[in-house]
């Protein structure tokens, strides 16, 4: 697998139906994959990018002062699949002998990781899949996947990806947290 480094560029929420997702830029282009998540992991991943402290820990805090305590280190957040409409993801973790990947969504991956201050990928099919590119002029979403690439989809498939455009072209209704530089 070819994993690409990609940042947390911003969390959004459409107004109209309550959905967030986290908006993840390619380190090395502008190609960017938005994930949905539910309101508590965006506001996890946006309260660390806003640098909010929180009273207490947090869970993802407490997941990565275990990973420390335990004397292991987190290496990486990495969004290793796309099935059937969902992200899977890993936090890589290395003991001094070994090395761990734990099975978590995608969004806790992103929340750890922005904690732990590690990097996060995304397996490059995956980004051709999902990734998209914004229309400089009018900045909504346009495809990247050459005509002749396109697998054949079922028209179920075509609603919930025409579902899905929708959802991008409203993601400006309000942004949770700072966007990266």
């Amino acid at each position: 697998m070819a994993f690409i480094e990609v940042v947390v560029d911003s969390i959004r929420v459409n107004k109209e139906t309550n959905q967030y997702a986290v908006i993840l830029k390619e380190k090395s282009s502008d190609r960017y994959m938005p994930i949905w998540t539910a309101e508590a992991q965006a506001d996890a991943i946006a309260i660390k990018m806003q640098n909010i402290s929180a009273p207490r820990p947090m869970t993802h805090d407490l997941i990565c002062n275990l990973i420390n305590v335990m004397g292991f280190k987190l290496l990486c957040a990495q969004i290793s699949h796309l099935k059937n409409d969902t992200f899977y993801a890993y936090i890589i973790i290395q003991s001094k002998k070994e090395q761990y990947a734990v099975d978590c969504i995608p969004s806790d991956a992103i929340a750890a990781a922005l904690r732990a201050v590690a990097p996060i990928y995304v397996e490059a099919s995956i980004l051709e899949e999902a990734g998209i590119i914004l229309d400089k002029e009018t900045g909504k979403p346009i495809s990247i996947r050459k005509e002749e690439h396109k697998p054949k989809v079922s028209k179920e498939e075509l609603r919930k990806l025409h579902d899905f455009y929708k959802f991008i072209e409203r993601l400006n209704a309000e942004e949770k947290g700072p966007k990266t530089k």
